[in-house]
C-alpha cells in the first residue's frame, strides 16, 4: 500500500466567509481523518485476525472512556450557559443516563463480544503508552486551550458518520465473530455524531472570524486528527508489523473469556 501524501494544511491569509471556513474545516477531514489510515483499511477490509481486532477495541477503549472527562473539562471553563445547555447531552451519550448504559457501556459490549474481561478493558493495563499519551494529549488540549479551539477539536464528528457507516458493513460481512450485538456502538452514533457535529460547526464559523481564529480552529481539528492518526500508528506498529507490542501491552491469550 502506498504512504499515504498529506497537502499542505489551509492557511487563510485573509478572513474567510463562513462557507470557506467549513469548506477549509472539510478538507482537513478529506486529507487527515483516521479513515485514511492503513490499519483501518485492514480492519474493514477482514484483513486481520481476532487478535489484531481485539487489541484495536480494547485500546480504542481508553479514547471512549476519555470523552466525558474531555467534555467535562471544556464545559467546566465555558460562561456561555446556552453552550453548557447543549454540550451537556455529550457527556451522557457517553456516560449513559438512567437506563440508557451510554456509549462506554456499548463499547465495553463490543470488548466483551470479542471475548476480552471487562474489568481488564476498564484497568487500561494493557493499552500501549501511545495510545495513553495521545488520549491525554487531547484531554489536556481541551482542558488549556481557548474555548473556540476546544470546540473545534471535536468536529471530527463530521466525518464519523462516514468511517461508521464501512466499519458496520465492513466488520460485519467480513468476520464470524462480529455480530450486529457488537456494532451497536456505531450505529447509535450515526444519529448522534452529526446532531454534534452541527452544532460545533456552527459555532466555529460563528466566533471564528479572524484570520488567527480561522487559522487556530483549523490547526484545532488537525491536532484532533493527529490524536486519532497517532493511537492507529501504535496498533499498527505493535499488532501488524513488525508486531512488538511494548512491555505490559495486552498480547494475545491474556485476559481473553470464555465468550472469545
Amino acid at each position: 500500500m502506498a504512504p499515504a501524501v498529506f497537502p499542505p494544511l489551509p492557511c487563510p491569509s485573509e478572513p474567510l466567509s463562513p462557507e470557506g471556513l467549513e469548506a477549509a474545516l472539510r478538507e482537513v477531514g478529506a486529507t487527515r481523518y483516521h479513515n485514511l489510515h492503513p490499519f483501518h483499511k485492514l480492519l474493514h477490509g477482514g484483513k486481520l485476525d481476532r487478535d489484531q481486532v481485539r487489541a484495536w477495541a480494547l485500546n480504542r477503549y481508553c479514547y471512549q472512556s476519555a470523552i466525558p472527562r474531555k467534555d467535562a473539562a471544556l464545559m467546566s471553563r465555558c460562561d456561555d450557559r446556552e453552550l453548557r445547555r447543549e454540550w451537556l447531552h455529550r457527556i451522557t451519550d457517553h456516560d449513559g443516563f438512567g437506563a440508557d448504559g451510554g456509549g462506554i457501556e456499548r463499547w465495553l459490549v463490543l470488548t466483551d463480544g470479542l471475548g476480552l474481561d471487562r474489568d481488564y478493558v476498564i484497568s487500561k493495563e494493557g493499552a500501549l503508552p501511545a495510545t495513553k499519551f495521545a488520549v491525554e494529549a487531547y484531554v489536556h488540549f481541551v482542558s488549556e486551550y481557548s474555548l473556540l479551539e476546544a470546540v473545534a477539536s471535536s468536529l471530527t464528528e463530521l466525518f464519523a458518520p462516514g468511517i461508521h457507516a464501512e466499519r458496520i458493513s465492513g466488520m460485519l460481512a467480513n468476520y464470524d465473530f462480529i455480530t450486529e450485538t457488537v456494532v451497536a456502538y456505531f450505529r447509535r452514533r450515526l444519529d448522534q455524531a452529526p446532531r454534534d457535529a452541527d452544532f460545533a460547526l456552527e459555532y466555529v464559523k460563528r466566533h471564528a472570524v479572524s484570520v488567527e481564529q480561522q487559522r487556530a480552529v483549523i490547526r484545532a481539528l488537525t491536532f484532533k486528527t493527529q490524536v486519532l492518526w497517532a493511537q492507529l500508528d501504535a496498533l499498527h506498529f505493535a499488532y501488524v508489523t513488525p508486531a512488538l507490542p511494548a512491555p505490559g501491552a495486552w498480547r494475545a491469550g491474556i485476559a481473553v473469556t470464555e465468550a472469545g
